[in-house]
């Protein structure tokens, strides 16, 4: 059972994506009953660590000897992670603690400190799409996958860039408490409550913003009107584009075609009406532009591994199914 929680960091590190782990495991949330760790942050180079933010500095009494007790060991993102060598200790003492069953956690580019104690050796990872060339480049018998938030390769468990971050801390606690604690966490952080680690980074925008943002009125029209069909063409006008113009640009500023961007966003829509409603699969296929429930689970199965009726029963108990 997951009770003991340590972050450990290294100069430079990224005050978000430290907090992210501390807002999940290190607040007492017992007026809710719900279950309070033992957190710490400890430091693998000094009791004092600049971070990220000029003029902010993390102190802490804590050194790698807190690593030794923990069920869960968090990795935040720090400058030069990239490229930097690491601490031997503390490379010794994530495997040790790996060897002895407990789970390593990387946010951003936490990753690579994974990869310099050798976690990632034939493991699948997942990384900020910025660094998954330079991962792949350093760690060779890594499998990265650079377009997802985050990837369970139990007990190595890696997510991408800052939010993905909050989904992997709370696919832990899923995964260790249940969905109705993981779903009161996500609710006191106003957050949502699962996002599945194999859909897309940047999932609302799948890609970081181009500096010519030509199809986000038309993303933001998509959204609007997923239960319609449309076609290329139709989104080209709406764009003032050519068709073939249209689609190379929403490949550029999406990383994606306009047919996956669009499935995509269907199914995140039926995930959010099988967890907040009662409608039947029907009606939630023809909410979201799917047409038939047979369609519907079709669809959902292949994104997410899993029926519609199985998610809707992990969200909401085995009556709302």
């Amino acid at each position: 059972m997951l009770s003991n929680v340590a972050a450990v960091l290294l100069d430079g590190v990224h005050p978000f994506e430290l907090a992210v782990v501390c807002e999940v495991f290190g607040l007492d949330r017992s007026d809710e009953e719900l279950p309070v760790y033992d957190f710490a942050v400890a430091s693998a180079e000094g009791a004092s660590l600049r971070t990220h933010v000029p003029g902010l500095t993390v102190s802490t009494p804590y050194g790698l000897e807190r690593l030794e007790e923990a069920d869960l060991i968090a990795v935040p993102a720090a400058d030069a992670n990239v490229s930097r060598d690491y601490p031997p200790a503390l490379l010794d003492a994530l495997n040790r603690a790996v060897e002895r069953g407990a789970r390593v956690l990387s946010v951003c580019s936490g990753v690579f400190v994974l990869g310099a104690a050798g976690l990632l050796d034939g493991r699948r990872c997942a990384v900020h799409w910025r660094h998954a060339d330079e991962l792949a480049r350093r760690f060779p018998r890594a499998v990265v996958e650079p377009d997802v938030l985050y990837v369970d390769e139990d007990p190595v468990i890696t997510s991408a860039g800052t939010a993905a971050g909050i989904d992997a801390c709370l696919h832990i606690v899923r995964k260790e408490q249940g969905p109705e604690v993981a779903n009161k966490i996500a609710r006191r952080m106003v957050v949502p409550p699962h996002r599945d680690g194999g859909q897309a980074q940047y999932i609302e925008r799948p890609l970081p913003k181009s500096p010519c943002d030509t199809v986000g009125e038309v993303l933001v029209w998509l959204e609007e009107h997923l239960d319609q069909e449309v076609t290329v063409e139709q989104l080209a006008a709406r764009a003032h584009m050519s068709p073939r113009t249209f689609a190379r640009r929403f490949q550029q500023e999406t990383g994606t075609t306009p047919y996956r961007w669009v499935l995509r966003q269907r199914v995140l829509l039926a995930q959010e009406l099988l967890e907040v409603t009662d409608e039947t699969m029907d009606v939630i296929a023809d909410r979201t532009g799917f047409g038939t429930a047979a369609a519907l689970r079709h669809q959902f199965v292949r994104a997410l591994g899993t029926t519609p009726n199985s998610y809707r029963r992990v969200f909401r108990g085995p009556q709302a199914a």
